[in-house]
């Protein structure tokens, strides 16, 4: 079966799907990682998914047109990028749209001259740190600063 693939610039009529997306694909992310407290992505609102829009950088993963995943990415001053709430819908998930996300990711930075990209995971989640691996990260250090422990990934470009 062929799937017609897109990944594009979000925009503000986007931002009720990249908030349920958000919602849905982390509620298993704190479940896989077991983690015991709350966690930022779950208290954000529409409102901040929309302030995100228009100040960062956010993409959304389409699949035969239907949302199905999203990245938002924070540059910075000194020639680093941040990703954050980067999730796939569960039903999507292991299939190649997150691979597709961060490799489009990756080509976005390096065209804008970045030289690293960083990100926290949950530090117990094998899966996740192992896709992360696979996609060129290693982990800098951890910390507990949220009520768990999370791996801070770096991604250098050459």
């Amino acid at each position: 079966m062929n799937y017609n693939f897109e990944i594009r610039k979000a925009n503000i009529n986007d931002a009720e799907v990249i908030y349920n997306i958000t919602k849905e694909a982390f509620k298993k992310y704190i479940k896989d990682a077991g983690i015991p407290v709350k966690i930022d992505a779950l208290e954000e609102t529409l409102e901040d998914v929309i302030r995100d829009i228009s100040s960062k950088e956010v993409f959304i993963a389409l699949s035969d047109g239907i949302p199905v995943g999203s990245i938002r990415v924070e540059i910075k001053d000194d020639q680093t990028a941040f990703i954050y709430r980067f999730g796939v819908l569960p039903q999507n998930q292991k299939n190649g749209i997150g691979s597709s996300l961060i490799s489009f990711i990756d080509n976005y930075l390096i065209s804008k001259n970045i030289k690293r990209v960083c990100l926290y995971t949950a530090a117990k989640h094998k899966d996740l740190i192992c896709f992360y691996y696979k996609m060129g990260f290693y982990v800098d250090h951890t910390t507990k600063d949220k009520g768990y422990i999370r791996a801070f990934l770096v991604k250098e470009y050459e």
